[in-house]
C-alpha cells in the first residue's frame, strides 16, 4: 500500500486553505510565470495548470515572451503557454515573482493574487502569501499546497513538481534541501514522475552554440580579492557569432563557482537594454543584500538584479565596487 506524505502538523497552513477558497471561487484564473522563466516558475505554473484542465477550471498560464526554455517542453500542457493576456480574469497566481516587477506586465488593482514564491526578498504583495524562503524551490511549496488540500496529484503533475524541485535546488545540492524536499521527490516519483527520464531531458539536449559561446564566456573571467570575488561575462557579439541564447551561458556561472578558492561569482549579460546579474556565493555570505541595492533579490547564496546601462564593463565597476563595502 502507497503511504500518504504527512506534512508537519506544526507549521501553519491557513493560508493554503484561503488559496484555495479564492480559486474554487473564481471563474477565469490567470497563473504568472516570471519573466526570464526557469524550471521552477514553468513547472509550478504547469503543476496547477494540469491539476486545473483534469478539474475543467478555466485558466492561462502566462509567461510575458514566448521565448520559452525549450528543454522543459517535455511537461505537460508546456505547448499551452501564452505571452497573450486573456480579456477576462477574476484571479491571478504569480509562481516564483520575488517581486511584482518580475510579471512583466501591470496587474490590475481590483484582481486579487495569490502569490507562491520561495525568494527571501518577497515582500508579501498579494492578497494571499504563500511565501517560505526556506524552501529549495516554488515547486517544493506548491507540493504542500496540493497535500494540504487534499488535491491528487497525477503523473503529469508530479512530473512538473519534481522538475522544478530538481533543478531549482541544483540536483538536490543546496543548502535548503532536507529531509522533507528528499520525502516529497520519493513521494512524486510514486506518483509517476521519473526521475532518470526528467534528468535525461533537462541535462543531455544541449545546443551546439552552448559549446562554442562557453569558452568565451570562462576567458573573461577576472578575479579579485585574492580569487575570492570572479566576475564573468557575455559579450552580445558573441552570442550573434555562435548563435547561442543568453540561457546557453547560464552554466559558466556554476563552473566558476566550482573552483576551490571563489567566494562569490558574478555574470552579467545585455537583456532587454540592461544588464542582468546573476550572483552567487558559498557558505553564510549573503548576496540578496547586494542584489536589493539595485532593486534586485533572491537568496542568501543566489540573487540577481539589473542595471540600467548596456555597458557591461561600467556595470562591473559599480557591482564590484558595493561588494567589496559590503564585505
Amino acid at each position: 500500500m502507497k503511504k500518504d506524505f504527512i506534512l508537519d502538523n506544526k507549521l501553519d497552513f491557513s493560508n493554503y486553505k484561503e488559496a484555495l477558497e479564492l480559486i474554487e471561487n473564481s471563474r477565469y484564473i490567470l497563473i504568472i510565470t516570471h519573466v526570464n522563466p526557469d524550471a521552477d516558475t514553468i513547472s509550478s505554473a504547469l503543476a496547477l495548470s494540469n491539476l486545473f484542465f483534469e478539474n475543467k477550471i478555466k485558466h492561462k498560464v502566462f509567461n510575458v515572451s514566448s521565448d520559452l526554455p525549450q528543454n522543459l517542453n517535455f511537461i505537460n500542457r508546456f505547448d499551452k503557454i501564452t505571452d497573450q493576456l486573456p480579456k477576462f480574469y477574476d484571479l491571478a497566481i504569480s509562481v516564483d515573482c520575488g517581486t511584482s516587477k518580475r510579471f512583466g506586465f501591470e496587474l490590475p488593482d481590483n484582481i486579487p493574487l495569490i502569490n507562491i514564491d520561495h525568494h527571501k526578498s518577497n515582500d508579501g504583495f498579494g492578497k494571499v502569501n504563500i511565501v517560505d524562503y526556506q524552501k529549495s524551490s516554488t515547486a517544493e511549496i506548491m507540493f504542500d499546497f496540493f497535500k494540504f488540500n487534499g488535491l491528487y496529484i497525477t503523473k503529469n503533475s508530479a512530473t512538473a513538481l519534481y522538475t522544478g524541485i530538481y533543478d531549482d535546488s541544483l540536483r538536490f545540492s543546496i543548502a535548503r534541501c532536507d529531509e522533507k524536499t528528499f520525502e516529497k521527490a520519493n513521494f512524486l516519483v510514486k506518483c509517476g514522475a521519473n526521475p532518470s527520464e526528467i534528468a535525461s531531458k533537462l541535462l543531455r539536449r544541449d545546443s551546439l552554440a552552448k559549446y562554442r559561446v562557453i569558452p568565451k564566456i570562462l576567458d573573461s573571467l577576472e578575479l579579485f580579492k585574492q580569487g575570492e570575488l570572479a566576475f564573468i561575462k557575455a559579450e552580445p557579439h558573441w552570442l550573434k557569432q555562435t548563435g547561442a541564447h543568453l540561457r546557453d551561458c547560464e552554466d559558466a556561472l556554476d563552473m566558476i563557482m566550482s573552483i576551490s578558492i571563489v567566494k562569490i561569482a558574478v555574470f552579467l549579460r545585455v537583456s532587454n537594454n540592461h544588464i542582468r546579474l546573476s550572483i552567487r556565493s558559498k557558505g553564510d555570505i549573503d548576496v540578496s543584500k547586494v542584489a536589493s541595492t539595485f532593486g534586485g533579490g533572491g537568496h542568501t547564496n543566489a540573487a540577481g538584479c539589473s542595471l540600467e546601462t548596456t555597458n557591461l564593463d561600467e556595470a562591473k565597476n559599480i557591482v564590484l565596487k558595493e561588494i567589496l563595502e559590503t564585505k
